[in-house]
């Protein structure tokens, strides 16, 4: 892909509508619809990024055609690169929206597709991303109380799916504990993983910044590392309590 003369090829290319294309098509146009919208990820990526930071700036201060950057784009770093999509809820550029939203008190917050898109979305990591980006490290607009984020993703949660029994530190109620440094907090870059069956891969992000998390009064992990430890049961429904 590095040779000028397979890149004049492949962007001389004409696309063709395919009868029943099937998803890749789909997901391909996808990428290619959003091109400008693709943000470069680098370690300490700021998740509000400047408009100017994405692909579409990147063609804007070059004069280059969109498809000319994101090609380039693709064979940096031998193509280990990584990109975030910021579109539907980032059209004005920043997370002023996402701010009213998670502010409103009949919202709740979280992401999951039960592991379909494992390989394009490394959600594990929204908890921490959301401490650290709204209670102490927005630097683009107002963040958010440390403790209304805490509840948002405890307490919040535990009561919409009835589970009456956790979400808040008082005597009785069965939590996670988490004793982090705010100070130390941190998402990695994403890395691809192919370790799921028929050689399938997944998109992981390390994070750092936790002491100690601790259930049922054990230390099931300790400075970002698993203990072994493993004192909690299975939920099977909401709670009866």
């Amino acid at each position: 892909m590095r040779d000028p003369e397979m890149k004049r090829k492949v962007l001389a290319d004409v696309d063709r509508q395919v009868k029943d294309a099937g998803s890749m098509a789909a997901l391909a146009n996808v990428f290619l619809f959003n091109a400008a919208n693709l943000y470069p990820l680098s370690d300490g990526f700021d998740y509000e990024p400047k408009v100017e930071d994405s692909l579409g700036g990147r063609a804007s201060r070059t004069g280059k055609p969109i498809e000319d950057v994101l090609y380039d784009y693709l064979i940096e770093n031998g193509g280990t690169g990584f990109a975030a999509i910021l579109s539907a809820n980032y059209r004005d550029g920043n997370l002023n929206v996402v701010r009213e939203m998670l502010a409103h008190p009949e919202t709740v917050t979280g992401l999951a597709d039960a592991g379909a898109h494992v390989h394009l979305i490394a959600d594990g990591s929204m908890p921490t991303t959301q401490l650290k980006h709204w209670a102490g490290g927005r630097t683009r607009g107002e963040g958010l109380p440390i403790e209304f984020i805490v509840e948002k993703q405890t307490r919040r949660n535990a009561l919409l799916y009835g589970l009456k029994d956790r979400g808040a530190l008082q005597a009785g109620m069965r939590a996670d504990i988490n004793v982090i440094d705010m100070n130390a907090l941190s998402v990695d870059m994403p890395v691809s993983h192919a370790d799921l069956p028929a050689g399938g891969a997944r998109l992981l992000q390390k994070i750092s910044g936790y002491e100690a998390t601790l259930l049922n009064g054990v230390i099931t992990r300790r400075r970002d590392q698993d203990t072994g430890a493993r004192p909690g049961r299975l939920v099977r429904g909401g709670s009866r309590l």
